[in-house]
């Protein structure tokens, strides 16, 4: 019997190492196939987080169409996409499915390798070839879809780059807008400035044929050397007093060297009588003594009348004021002649600005005021000149003198300032650190002449004030010959100089309409419409008075 298996097991070794074989010949196959399903699973893998941030995406931009919806496609894109979903989420399930039974037949496998024959398990590649080829499939069929999502969602545009094209679109239209009403304004202007244009040349064609005519009718330019031998003191005299004069205040000039020399020959002046038109300081019947004072004499007097008269209380009339103080210098009996010869020789001498604006005031054709006032800021601006001069030596640097100018007077215009610094000595090419010898500005000679600067000055308030008035003519629209009443003047007023404050605009208000400012009706009381005078009179009344702008026609708005 022992014999006997040992034949038998001799036998089965054959079989025994056929067994082994096979048996590695299938380990083998199972761990190439489990190769092969890692790999495979490691793709899907990848190609399941692929899908996810895509499906990630298409939820994002669901998320941007619903929150502000785009044109008509959205109610159907809405629909697709809820199916899609449910599409996708199936296919979701059915492939943790797939999973999961791949995993499982991966464990019965392994738990038949060890407890059946090689016939019976090598049908589980099979299964599992199969198994994978419908995930293949499923996964095909879902690429498909998902393409064709990308081709129908392929047109649509984000929301923040919608919003972003929308924002860059309106700032294009506003910019648009603003060329539009740009060009607007300056196809205006360019109208306006070719009407101008036009009535410009013919004004040209107009004042050149004038200007053909003057001279072929006028007279020839006079020979003013011809005064030369007759005006006392000889050519060098005429020189320096025609010097900067053109031909009206030439013949100014002329007839006050005439009129001075009959001045002197008299000897008396025939008394003017009683009339109620004739001033009270020149009431007198009979011939009047001629003093026969010089220039520098009615100069020096006239100031002295000007001095008392600053000193004093001013409640006396001006003319009454000015016989009182003859009478007060020269007793009562010389007091007429004075009268006589200073009237007769501030009458004479227009050219001499301490005569000429005497003569003014003492007719009443301007108020004392203005007189006072400009000595007030003459000498305002010599003491702000005095305190920029920290030397003490007379003089200030161009910069100083500048800004002394421009925080007098700050509502000047930039050329009247320079007007002004080239007078006193400025000019383009000097350095602003010059200095200046600032109290010449302000000398007078004995005659009563001033030098440049305040001259200059002068004019510039007396332009001022015409252009002031002017303006105000225009705002109120209406002819010299037209009556305003209170109201229209205090409106007008209040439209060209908006800084006027309630005592300045009724000082104005009572010189216009000569009324004292205790008679004009309060602001909105019916009476400023009863109350009217001829707009004549009442620019007359305005020019006589010291009246300037208070402040920018409009007012600057407020940060």
């Amino acid at each position: 019997m022992l014999a006997h298996q040992r034949e038998k097991i001799r036998a089965l070794e054959p079989l025994k190492a056929k067994l082994v074989t096979v048996n590695e010949g299938c380990n083998e196959k199972i761990l190439a196939m489990r190769a092969e399903e890692r790999n495979e699973l490691s793709m899907l893998k990848t190609e399941k987080m692929h899908l996810l941030k895509l499906i990630d995406k298409k939820n994002e931009e669901k998320i941007s169409l619903q929150s502000e919806p785009p044109p008509h496609q959205v109610t159907k894109l809405r629909k697709n996409l809820a199916e899609e979903y449910l599409h996708y989420l199936t296919e979701r399930d059915a492939r943790k499915i797939l999973i999961a039974d791949l995993n499982e037949l991966r464990y019965q496998r392994e738990d038949m390798t060890l407890a059946q024959s090689p016939e019976v398990w090598g049908e589980d590649p099979v299964m599992l070839t199969l198994a994978l080829k419908m995930a293949r499939q499923d996964l095909t069929r879902a690429q498909m879809e998902l393409n064709t999502m990308k081709a129908n969602f392929g047109d649509v545009v984000p929301r923040r780059d919608f919003e972003m094209q929308e924002k860059t679109n309106k700032d294009l239209q506003e910019q648009l807008d603003g060329l539009k009403a740009d060009y607007e304004e300056v196809r205006k202007e360019h109208e306006l400035l070719l009407q101008l244009h036009m009535n410009t040349l013919k004004e040209r064609d107009q004042f050149l044929s004038e200007l053909h005519e003057i001279q072929r009718t006028s007279t020839p330019r006079p020979d003013w050397t011809k005064c030369e031998d007759v005006v006392a003191g000889g050519p060098e005299r005429w020189q320096m007093l025609a010097e900067g004069k053109n031909s009206d205040q030439l013949v100014d000039i002329l007839l006050e060297e005439i009129g001075e020399g009959l001045l002197r020959e008299k000897d008396f002046f025939p008394g003017l009588g009683f009339g109620e038109s004739i001033p009270a300081f020149l009431r007198f019947e009979g011939p009047v003594q001629n003093k026969k004072p010089t220039k520098k004499d009615v100069v020096s007097l006239l100031k002295d009348v000007w001095k008392e008269r600053l000193a004093g209380d001013k409640k006396e009339k001006f003319p009454d004021f000015f016989f009182s103080f003859l009478e007060r210098r020269f007793g009562p009996r010389d007091a007429i002649a004075w009268a006589y010869t200073l009237f007769e020789n501030i009458k004479l001498f227009r050219s001499n600005e301490v005569m000429s604006q005497f003569y003014a005031v003492l007719m009443g054709k301007r108020k004392e005021s203005v007189y006072i006032n400009q000595k007030e800021l003459l000498a305002y601006l010599l003491k702000e000149m005095t305190n920029a001069d920290s030397q003490n030596e007379g003089l200030i640097t161009m910069e100083q003198f500048s800004t002394i100018l421009k925080n007098t007077f700050p509502l000047k215009k930039g050329e009247h300032i320079q007007e002004l610094m080239e007078i006193g000595g400025w000019h383009p090419n000097s350095s602003n650190a010059d200095l200046l010898n600032y109290r010449s500005l302000f000398m007078e000679d004995e005659e009563g002449h001033s030098e440049p600067f305040v001259q200059k000055l002068w004019e510039q308030y007396m332009d001022e004030k015409d252009e002031y008035l002017q303006e105000l003519k225009q705002e109120l629209g209406m002819e010299l010959r037209d009556e305003v009443t209170v109201y229209k003047m205090r409106v007008a007023l209040m439209n060209i100089d908006p800084s006027l404050d309630k005592q300045t605009l009724r000082a104005y208000l009572s010189q216009a309409f000569q009324l004292l400012p205790s008679e004009l009706p309060e602001e909105g009381n019916e009476k400023e419409h009863s109350i009217a005078t001829g707009l004549k009179t009442a620019m007359e009344q305005l020019q006589a008075a010291d009246i300037k702008r208070m402040g920018p026609r409009e007012q600057e708005p407020a940060n």
